[in-house]
């Protein structure tokens, strides 16, 4: 499918939403941002970093071994001296989460999201259940059409210049001379990228990013957006917070462009899932592409070779090609940005059409990035007390494109026309007993070259070695 005919409804689920989204939420529902900014004086507390054009891999935790996952590697900047105090944090990492916490005590948010029951499920994958049985309530219908990716910024709905200026924690930007710091009072520029936090949180220090907020960007995916993205995480430099991203019609409910984080402390289920990589051919030390094997959701994932800005580029270019070709998607940032998830979907869709299983849509749960990757937020007790591992498994499989459509998915991301391996018939089945190893797929030549053309243009062929697709290590 490429694109969808008919305008598309969603008429049994409400969508979540977030950020002083229904009538009785605080803040002057105006752009009251840039009236504030443009006033004489105004300041606002500005994070600068080093932009990072080189990035030592970091150690990824999807082995193909679903039993056990290693340990989450401390902050890089830990001393290592003392083996019983906890690692040091970043700069930007206690930044965050001490304004985080500021605005809890101030009574920003509509809830004590620590205080939301919280669960992992029996299995090898680990789910995690939450119950969060006020987030979905008083919410306003989604203001856009649920079957078009790409859609123009409009000023008259919700966006996030509208915000209460006291949800702003602060601004992020890249330094003018190589070196991150922190400055408590600075002038505003004229469109800063702002980290704002989310009065509807899902955990703990959920926050949004929101790239040069006055411009008012809609929300479609860009190199330069996703490598501000990869910056905060490889800032923040904690394994526990992860970046996701929504499209337009993958349950983004604001179309002003913008990522979400917060903090899991623990392994989202798709961390555990093991992959199959294609080896770089043509220079050392380049992007990883690998396809997600044995998880309900079929996916690509993307890890990083020499340098943030390359792979900003390489998963920039796919979701460029899918917001294109009006294909929903979803995108997790995971290992202080050294791996990328991106979930092609169909749910809306899906749902819109009446083909989604009653059962599923009686949960009114709708799966984001978050929810894809395997933490799952339910809203009603009885779902939370039964959840099971199948039961998650089973959920999200109704998100996931078919064989067939993923094949496509994987043509558009090469060179459309021309021939790629044939899609594997079996879907994604529930882990059996002992977890089973990743199959390796053996894949065409001229795929993986059509594929690195993409990811590596005007890289020379002469520089081609031999390939050995291989699991992630």
């Amino acid at each position: 499918m490429a694109q969808l005919g008919a305008i598309l409804t969603i008429r049994r689920v409400p969508t979540l939403l977030s950020l002083n989204q229904d009538a009785d939420a605080p803040g002057c529902g105006n752009a009251c941002l840039e009236e504030c900014w443009e006033a004489p004086g105004a300041v606002i507390p500005l994070y600068t970093y080093a932009r990072r054009y080189c990035s030592k891999p970091k150690r990824t935790r999807s082995f193909g071994d679903l039993h056990t996952v290693p340990d989450i590697d401390p902050p890089s900047n830990s001393s290592g001296s003392d083996s019983d105090s906890e690692p040091d944090k970043s700069c930007l990492d206690q930044l965050l989460v001490a304004q985080w916490e500021d605005r809890a005590e101030r009574g920003l948010f509509r809830y004590d999201v620590t205080a939301c029951e919280t669960k992992m499920l029996a299995g090898e994958y680990g789910f995690i259940a939450q119950l969060n049985e006020g987030r979905h309530l008083k919410k306003r219908p989604t203001e856009f059409r649920v079957d078009q990716v790409l859609q123009p910024f409009d000023a008259a709905k919700f966006n996030f210049t509208k915000v209460d200026p006291a949800e702003v924690l602060f601004r992020f930007e890249q330094s003018e001379d190589g070196r991150s710091d922190y400055y408590e009072h600075a002038p505003v520029s004229d469109s800063p990228n702002v980290v704002i936090i989310n009065v509807s949180p899902i955990e703990y220090g959920h926050v949004l990013l929101v790239p040069r907020v006055l411009d008012c960007l809609p929300q479609r995916l860009d190199v330069d957006s996703l490598l501000l993205a990869l910056h905060f995480a490889h800032e923040a430099d904690n394994p526990y917070l992860r970046l996701g991203y929504n499209s337009l019609g993958a349950f983004a409910t604001i179309n002003h462009l913008h990522f979400q984080a917060y903090y899991l402390n623990a392994p989202f289920p798709v961390e555990r899932a093991p992959t199959v990589c294609f080896s770089p051919k043509k220079r050392k030390r380049a992007v990883k592409v690998c396809e997600l094997r044995q998880y309900p959701v079929r996916a690509l994932v993307f890890e990083v070779g020499a340098s943030l800005p390359e792979l900003a580029a390489a998963v920039g270019r796919v979701c460029a090609r899918l917001q294109d070709r009006n294909r929903p998607f979803n995108v997790l940032i995971a290992d202080s940005g050294a791996r990328v998830f991106v979930f092609p979907q169909c749910y809306a869709e899906r749902q819109a059409r009446g083909e989604v299983a009653a059962a599923v849509l009686d949960t009114q749960v709708n799966p984001a990035a978050w929810e894809i990757s395997g933490h799952m937020v339910l809203k009603r007790r009885e779902d939370y007390d039964a959840a099971t591992q199948d039961w998650a498994w089973a959920l999200l499989a109704e998100v996931s494109l078919d064989a067939a459509a993923f094949h496509e998915v994987k043509q558009w991301c090469l060179d459309e026309g021309d021939p790629a391996q044939a899609p594997d018939e079996a879907q994604p089945q529930p882990p059996k007993g002992a977890g089973a190893k990743a199959v390796q797929h053996a894949y065409d030549d001229g795929e993986l070259a059509l594929f690195e053309d993409l990811l590596y243009p005007g890289a020379g062929a002469e520089d081609a070695d031999g390939v050995v697709p291989q699991l992630a290590a």
